[in-house]
C-alpha cells in the first residue's frame, strides 16, 4: 500500500537499522534516501536505496549527527520524511524539531515528549503522575544543600545510585553504599555529567542489588491510541550495554503482563505519545520499577517481532503517515519465545573493537532464525562507529527450543578477518544460569569475571 504522505524518506542511519528501515519502506512502496559518510559509501543499503547522498566525512559530528547536511539531503531529494533509526539523532529533541520546522515528518515522537523523556527527571515525574511504578529516589534534582542531600539518603536508604538527569548508556552513574561517601559521589558524578552531556543536574534513586531489565514495548498513534507488544528479557548485560535479549520475558505471568501494559499504554494516551516507544524497568522480587523510556526503535525490536507477528518499523511508518493504530491489543498474541545474539566486531575476551575487511562470511539458517546484518564478505569494518555488525535472531515454539536453535545458529555463523563476540554467545547459550532464566542485570559481568581470574569457560 503505497503511502500518499510519505512516498519517500530519508534514512538518517548506518549499518544493520538503515537497511531495516529500507526493507519496510519498499514493502509499502516507500522511495528512500540513504544519506552516508565517505567511509559508508558501500553500506548494502546505500546500494539498495533509491537514492544516496553524502553528507560529510567518517567522523559522526561531522556526518550522522550533522543535522543541516540531513536536512539538506531531504530538501534536495524532495522527500517527505526522515526515520533517525537509533543511537545518533534518534532521540535527539532539537533534531525532530529542526525537522518538523523546515515541513518534513519526523518518524518518531514529537519534540516535546522526546525532550520530556530525555530527561530522567522530568520522565519520572511525568511517569509517577500517570501511575507508572518507579524507584523509590529524591523524586527530583539534588541541590547545592549538603543537609538535604544526606537527608534523602538516609530515607531512601542505601545503597543508593546517583544518575545524570541527561545521561544514559551506562554513562553517569555511581552507585553509593554509604552516607559517607555520598557527597564525593555526587560531586564526581556531576563534574562526569557536565562533561559528557553539558548538564550538571543529577538526582538519586535506590540502588536495587539484585533486579533484572525488563522493558515493555509499546506502539501509540497520538490520536488517543495505544497498545503494547509485551515485554522483553535485557538483563544479560556488559558495562549497562545489552548482549542477549529475550521475549517474552521468563517467569513473568500473564497477569503481570498486562497489568503493567496496561499501565504502560495509559501513560502514552496521556503524555500524546506517538510512534514506537519502550518503557524500560528494574524488575525484582516481582515488581516493576521505571528507569527510563526510550523513544525510538529498539535493537532489540526482532524479538518483539518474532513472538507477536508485527512489524514495528511498518507500524511506525504508518504512524507517521497520519495513520490511526489499525492493531488492537486484543490481537497481540505472544507466540513462543525468540532470542537476540548481538554480533560484535570485537575480541570476544578482551572486549578490543576489530574493524578490517571481512574476508569470508556465511550467515546461518533453518527454520526459525533470522539474520539483521549489513555486512558482505569484502565488507571493510570501519573503526569510526558501533562495533555491532549484526543481529542473530531466533525463534522457537518454546524457550528450550530458541536455545538449541541459537547455539546451532551460533555455531553456522562465520566471519573471517575480523574478530568477533559469537565465542561469547556461544559461551553464554551454553550457561546453566542463562538456561535457567531470570538472571539478573550483574549475572554475566560476574560470570566473565570469574573466567578472567580462574581460566574457566562459562557454565
Amino acid at each position: 500500500m503505497a503511502l500518499p504522505m510519505l512516498d519517500k524518506i530519508v534514512i538518517a542511519n548506518r549499518g544493520e537499522i538503515a537497511l531495516r528501515i529500507l526493507r519496510a519502506c519498499h514493502a509499502l512502496g516507500i522511495k528512500t534516501v540513504a544519506v552516508h559518510s565517505t567511509v559508508d559509501r558501500n553500506l548494502k543499503h546505500v546500494a539498495m536505496a533509491d537514492e544516496s547522498v553524502c553528507i560529510g566525512p567518517a567522523p559522526s559530528a561531522d556526518s550522522y549527527l550533522n543535522i543541516p547536511a540531513i536536512i539538506a539531503a531531504a530538501e534536495v531529494t524532495d522527500a517527505k520524511g526522515i526515520h533517525p533509526g537509533y543511537g545518533f539523532l534518534s532521540e535527539n529533541a532539537d533534531f525532530a524539531e529542526r525537522v518538523e520546522k523546515s515541513g518534513f515528518v519526523f518518524i518518531g515522537p514529537t519534540p516535546k515528549v522526546i525532550r520530556m523523556m530525555g530527561d530522567k527527571v522530568e520522565a519520572i515525574r511525568a511517569m509517577k503522575d500517570a501511575g507508572v511504578p518507579c524507584v523509590p529516589g529524591s523524586g527530583g534534582p539534588l541541590p547545592d544543600d549538603d543537609a538535604t542531600c544526606l537527608r534523602h539518603g538516609r530515607e531512601i536508604g542505601y545503597p543508593v545510585i546517583i544518575k545524570a538527569a541527561g545521561g544514559g548508556g551506562g554513562r553517569g552513574m555511581r552507585v553509593v553504599h554509604t552516607e559517607a561517601a555520598l557527597l564525593t559521589a555526587i560531586a564526581a558524578t556531576k563534574q562526569e555529567a557536565k562533561a559528557a552531556f553539558s548538564n550538571d543536574m543529577v538526582y538519586m534513586e535506590k540502588f536495587l542489588e539484585n533486579p533484572r531489565h525488563v522493558e515493555i514495548q509499546v506502539l501509540s498513534d497520538g490520536q488517543g491510541n495505544a497498545i503494547h507488544l509485551g515485554e522483553r528479557d535485557c538483563s544479560m548485560q556488559r558495562r549497562h550495554q545489552k548482549v542477549v535479549e529475550e521475549a517474552p520475558a521468563p517467569g513473568i505471568s500473564e497477569e503481570q503482563r498486562a497489568q503493567i501494559g496496561r499501565i504502560c499504554t495509559e501513560a502514552c494516551v496521556r503524555i500524546g505519545y506517538r510512534g514506537a516507544g519502550t518503557f524500560e524497568f528494574l524488575f525484582e522480587d516481582g515488581r516493576f520499577y521505571f528507569i527510563e523510556m526510550n523513544t525510538r526503535i529498539q535493537v532489540e525490536h526482532p524479538v518483539t517481532e518474532m513472538v507477536t507477528g508485527v512489524d514495528l518499523v511498518r507500524e511506525q511508518l504508518l504512524i507517521a503517515s497520519g495513520h490511526k493504530l489499525s492493531i488492537r491489543q486484543s490481537d497481540i498474541v505472544m507466540r513462543g519465545h525468540a532470542i537476540e545474539c548481538r554480533i560484535n566486531a570485537e575480541d570476544p575476551e578482551t572486549f578490543v573493537p576489530s574493524p578490517g575487511l571481512i574476508k569470508h562470511f556465511h550467515a546461518p539458517g533453518g527454520p526459525g532464525v533470522r539474520v539483521d546484518s549489513h555486512i558482505y564478505e569484502g565488507y571493510k569494518v570501519p573503526p569510526n562507529y558501533d562495533s555491532m555488525i549484526g543481529k542473530l535472531i531466533v525463534h522457537g515454539a518454546t524457550r528450550a527450543q530458541a536455545i538449541a536453535r541459537m547455539r546451532v545458529a551460533l555455531s553456522e555463523m562465520v566471519v573471517d578477518g575480523i574478530k568477533t563476540n559469537v565465542p561469547l554467545q556461544s559461551r553464554i547459550m551454553a550457561d546453566m544460569g542463562f538456561i535457567q532464566g531470570g538472571t539478573n542485570i550483574h549475572y554475566l559481568e560476574k560470570r566473565l569475571a570469574e573466567r578472567k581470574e580462574k581460566a574457566i569457560g562459562l557454565g
